[in-house]
């Protein structure tokens, strides 16, 4: 981790790096208080045209099920799976290319392999690599591991960001102005800019992150460069820790979680928004760029930092973390818009898709148990196991479910990465590192099958007025 010892010229260094700076462009308009409440006004629907119009508001409909919005052949989520004898069972269910996630996890690390590469192979090319297709292509990732001369000082030192997906987004619109043929949307050159971005977006979320830090707390800041030989896991670590050091066991586990997170379906936000904006023949970067950008919300990617940010919340708040009775009407008083950030939102229960259980939740569980275990921090997880039990039942209080809730993986990603000693603030650029694979998969897949650009149709529900002349306004 960095150093964490203030600067002597904190102050100046901020000023240095425009965290002062920045407050000349935001000046307060006190006439934009007034615009905010007529822009609101005008642009409120009333809810019940919704069900009058038969409109599927989020594209999905009542039961939660999203509307069917296209084919793919890359990733599945479904909420139940079907077993050996045909029998339904109500678990949810994650296939990559047909792979349940199960199966794939357990194939790679029996194997003693780490993953995140193999999967991505899989999700770009549809089958799994024998050990030479992989090695090649680990190879290849090796050589895009590789930024141009200046890109770190120019596109992210000059310009730090208190977040580091919004950092990363720009990074990778600069990255269309030094490569060749940029507009270029072959497939050929689609899969060269994938394999780019796949191998760099490690390089901009960790760099993005030690500017950040050194600009707006005062810390020391290390860029290591990547190196060739480790692992996308690996470099992470490398180059997020000043001394370099790291476990064999962080580092798996660090795999499993950009494995866990490198694909769920096309019609997942983020991936959703690749898919449309590839359909418009837009290039590659402005693509990723968009999916960041949605990847970053609250309700998406960002769920994981949310949840971290609540559990912190309940641990202050609730005085003995045995009490179910204690932490579900803390829980209540969450979903009344009373306590934590008022949004009434539990962050890291429920899914769009998952009912009964999550697949990704169910694996990653095991391993947050037996790491809070070697790091001593059995009680919090226990406190997470219990918040995942109890909070289904106080959210059917005040809400009408037409589908079983439960947890998500974002309840216990956050808590590992946390394990892991990685800075909040990485939280949700890690999801991104890994989520690039499935988002690069479905560009190729948008583009190669040659569609329409992708346009849904909205309905006007405005009252037909005339036009009012200036001097009767």
């Amino acid at each position: 981790m960095p150093n964490t010892k203030k600067s002597k010229n904190t102050r100046k260094g901020k000023r240095k790096y425009g965290v002062i700076r920045k407050k000349r462009f935001h000046r307060r308009d006190p006439l934009v208080g007034q615009w905010a409440d007529m822009a609101k006004s005008c642009s409120m629907v009333d809810p019940d045209l919704y069900v009058k119009y038969d409109v599927k508001r989020s594209l999905r409909d009542i039961s939660g099920k999203g509307v069917m919005a296209g084919l793919t052949r890359i990733g599945s989520v479904a909420a139940e799976k079907t077993g050996q004898d045909n029998a339904v069972i109500k678990e949810g269910q994650l296939l990559y290319r047909g792979i349940d996630i199960e199966e794939l996890i357990e194939g790679f690390t029996s194997g003693n392999r780490l993953g995140f590469e193999e999967t991505a192979y899989l999700l770009l090319f549809g089958k799994l690599p024998n050990e030479e297709e992989l090695a090649d292509f680990n190879s290849s990732l090796a050589k895009y591991r590789v930024l141009p001369h200046g890109f770190v000082r120019d596109a992210i030192l000059n310009l730090p960001s208190p977040d580091i997906m919004n950092s990363m987004s720009r990074s990778v619109l600069a990255l269309y102005a030094i490569v060749p043929t940029p507009d270029d949307i072959s497939i050929e050159n689609i899969l060269r800019q994938s394999m780019q971005l796949i191998a760099t977006l490690p390089m901009l979320a960790v760099y993005s992150y030690q500017v950040c830090s050194r600009a707006y707390s005062g810390h020391s800041m290390v860029i290591h460069p990547p190196r060739l030989d480790l692992s996308t896991a690996g470099n992470i670590l490398h180059m997020l820790r000043v001394d370099s050091s790291y476990t064999k066991l962080e580092e798996q586990l660090l795999d499993l979680l950009l494995v866990l997170h490198a694909e769920h379906g096309g019609g997942n936000n983020s991936t959703f928004v690749a898919r449309v904006a590839s359909s418009s023949a837009t290039d590659t970067y402005a693509t990723i760029s968009a999916a960041l950008g949605s990847l970053k919300g609250p309700r998406h990617g960002g769920a994981n930092m949310k949840v971290q940010q609540m559990f912190k919340d309940i641990k202050q708040n609730v005085t003995n973390w045995e009490d179910d009775d204690e932490i579900s009407a803390y829980l209540s008083r969450i979903l009344e818009k009373e306590a934590f950030d008022k949004s009434g939102l539990i962050y890291g229960m429920g899914h769009a898709v998952y009912s009964h259980s999550d697949p990704r939740t169910t694996i990653l569980k095991k391993h947050a148990l037996a790491l809070s275990q070697e790091k001593g921090r059995l009680d919090e997880f226990k406190l997470y196991e219990r918040i995942e039990r109890l909070a289904p039942a106080e959210i059917a209080k005040v809400r009408k479910i037409y589908k079983g809730v439960s947890a998500n993986v974002d309840i216990y990603s956050g808590f590992v990465y946390d394990l892991l000693g990685i800075p909040s603030e990485l939280f949700t650029p890690l999801f991104a590192i890994a989520r690039v694979v499935g988002w690069c998969a479905h560009r190729i897949e948008e583009v190669a099958n040659g569609g329409k650009i992708i346009r849904p149709a909205y309905k006007s529900v405005a009252e037909l007025t005339g036009y009012t002349p200036m001097d009767k306004r």
